[in-house]
């Protein structure tokens, strides 16, 4: 069974559900689902002997600020193995509610995929057993992956204390070198 085979069956089985499928680059297949229903659909996907999507890929999130909306997506690449086909399932979530069922129950590999779409975008991923920052300092300020994220290097008020500290100490020990010598 073929990924457009696979997403008609997800479509029969969860119709309202199941916002969009689209294909695109030589047979891949996207299907947008509602986010309140994403653990029984990547439950289904797992389980339903016809499918068998035992691999989870990746996690990543999306912001699309300004583009659409709901401003942000999680998107999920999941691979059956005895298919032989690769699937990925976009669930829309809305800025004022930026939250989404962990899939961890079923795909164990999904707990640092879902910590790193957290660290990167604020999504809080509901159920998680230890959603933490995976990247960034405990003490970052920010989502560094979002669109409204300051790119200039001078962060003001919102400078990471910890590179003020690395500079300070780099500051302090090329004095020391220079007067050293």
């Amino acid at each position: 069974m073929g990924p457009k085979e696979a997403a008609e069956v997800l479509r029969k089985s969860f119709e309202s559900e199941v916002r969009e499928i689209s294909e695109f680059n030589a047979g891949q297949v996207s299907v947008t689902v509602a986010k309140e229903k994403i653990r029984e659909i990547m439950r289904f996907l797992h389980d339903a002997p016809e499918l068998q999507f035992h691999f989870l890929s990746d996690i990543c999130g999306a912001d699309y600020m300004g583009k659409k909306e709901p401003r942000y997506e999680v998107v999920y690449n999941i691979f059956s193995m005895p298919n032989k086909a690769y699937l990925t399932i976009k669930a829309q979530v809305p800025e004022d509610d930026l939250a989404i069922d962990s899939v961890m129950d079923i795909w164990v590999g999904a707990d640092w995929r879902e910590r790193e779409c957290y660290d990167m975008y604020g999504i809080k991923f509901s159920g998680h057993s230890d959603l933490r920052r995976l990247l960034m300092p405990d003490d970052w300020d920010g989502f560094p992956l979002r669109k409204d994220y300051p790119l200039q290097a001078d962060l003001g008020d919102r400078e990471w204390k910890g590179y003020i500290d690395v500079i300070e100490t780099y500051k302090r020990n090329k004095v020391y070198e220079v007067h050293s010598r």
